[in-house]
C-alpha cells in the first residue's frame, strides 16, 4: 500500500497520504506504475464516448489527461528538449532544465506532441482502448527507466530517489503481463465476430466501452458502443432523431472505417503498447548519453514519448 500510495501521489492528482518513502517504496511505486496508467487511461478516456465529433472527443481526453497528471509529464517534456536542444554539456543541459521558464524547443516539442496525440486519437476506430493502452505504455517506460544499471543524473530530486530502485526481473514481468492483458482486451472486442457466436459478458462490456460493432457502417456515417445503445431506443421509437457522431471512429464517405492497416485489435494493441515503449526507450538511451543519467523530467518526458507513439502505431495499425 505504501508503494501503491507513492506511485498514486506522484503520477497522479488523486489525493492520497505518503506515509513512507524510501528506496523500498520506490521500486514498489515504479513497478505498479502502469496500473496507475491504467486508471488514468480510462478516466481520461471518457470524453471519447460523449457524442461528438471524434476530434473535439480526443481533445478533451488528451486535456483531461494533462489535469489528472498536473501537467507534469509534459512540463519534464518541455524541460527535458529545451535541455537537449541546447547543445550545451550535461552540468549546463540540466541547469536549463531546471529553470522555471520554457524555451523555444520546449515550446515546439509540446505543441507537436499534443497535436500528435489528439490527431492520432481522433484517428482510431477505437480510441477508447487506445488510449488506455497508451497510457499504460507511458508508466510501464518508467518501470523500465528505474531498473538497475540506470543512474541518476542528480544527486536529488525524483531521479535520485526512483532510479534504479526497480527489481531487475520486473520490467520483464511487468511488460509480458502487459502484453498479455491487451491481447486478451484484444480478443474480448473481437468475441463472437469470428464465427457469429454470442458475445460474452467481458466482450460485451469492451465492445461497449470501445466501440466495437457487428454492423457494417453505412457510407458517410460513424458510430461506436454509445451510438448502439442509442440505434436501440431509435427502433424502439421510430421518431427518436439521432444527428451526432461518436467519438472515436472515423468514417469515410465511401464507407472505410479509420484509414489505418486493419489489424485485429488483438494484435494492435500489445503491438502499439511494444512500440510506444521502445520509442521511450530509445529517448532514454538519449538522455543517458546526453545527460548521464534520469532526472524527473527525463521520466516525464518518457511517459509522453510512449504515450504519442502507441497512439501513433495504434492508429496506423488499427
Amino acid at each position: 500500500m505504501d508503494g501503491l500510495r507513492f506511485a498514486t501521489g506522484t503520477l497522479s492528482v488523486f489525493p492520497v497520504r505518503v506515509e513512507r518513502v524510501d528506496r523500498q517504496v520506490a521500486g514498489q511505486a515504479m513497478t505498479i506504475a502502469p496500473v496507475i496508467g491504467l486508471v488514468l487511461g480510462a478516466v481520461a478516456g471518457l470524453p471519447l464516448l460523449l457524442p461528438v465529433h471524434p476530434l473535439l472527443g480526443a481533445a478533451l481526453a488528451v486535456g483531461l489527461l494533462a489535469l489528472l497528471t498536473r501537467g507534469l509529464h509534459l512540463d519534464g517534456l518541455a524541460d527535458l528538449a529545451d535541455g537537449l536542444g541546447s547543445g550545451k554539456p550535461a552540468d549546463q543541459a540540466l541547469g536549463i532544465m531546471k529553470k522555471s521558464d520554457i524555451g523555444p524547443f520546449g515550446v515546439m516539442t509540446l505543441l507537436l506532441v499534443l497535436l500528435v496525440q489528439v490527431a492520432a486519437l481522433a484517428g482510431t476506430a477505437t480510441g477508447y482502448a487506445a488510449l488506455v493502452t497508451a497510457c499504460v505504455a507511458g508508466r510501464l517506460a518508467l518501470t523500465w527507466a528505474c531498473r538497475p544499471g540506470v543512474p541518476a543524473a542528480r544527486p536529488d530530486g525524483l531521479g535520485a530517489a526512483v532510479a534504479g530502485s526497480v527489481r531487475p526481473s520486473a520490467p520483464w514481468l511487468v511488460t509480458l503481463a502487459a502484453l498479455l492483458a491487451f491481447a486478451g482486451l484484444g480478443l474480448s472486442m473481437h468475441a463472437g465476430t469470428w464465427d457469429g457466436g454470442p458475445r460474452t459478458w467481458a466482450s460485451a462490456v469492451a465492445g461497449w466501452l470501445t466501440g466495437a460493432d457487428e454492423r457494417a457502417p453505412e457510407p458517410g456515417e460513424s458510430y461506436g458502443g454509445l451510438a448502439n445503445f442509442l440505434d436501440s431506443v431509435q427502433e424502439s421509437d421510430p421518431g427518436w432523431e439521432r444527428g451526432w457522431m461518436s467519438a472515436g471512429e472515423v468514417v469515410v464517405a465511401d464507407g472505410t472505417v479509420g484509414c489505418g492497416l486493419g489489424l485485429p485489435a488483438f494484435l494492435t494493441l500489445p503491438l502499439a503498447l511494444l512500440i510506444g515503449l521502445l520509442a521511450a526507450l530509445a529517448l532514454l538511451r538519449r538522455a543517458r548519453r546526453r545527460l548521464g543519467g534520469i532526472t524527473g523530467d527525463v521520466l516525464g518526458a518518457l511517459v509522453e514519448t510512449a504515450t504519442a507513439a502507441t497512439l501513433v502505431a495504434y492508429a496506423v495499425m488499427g
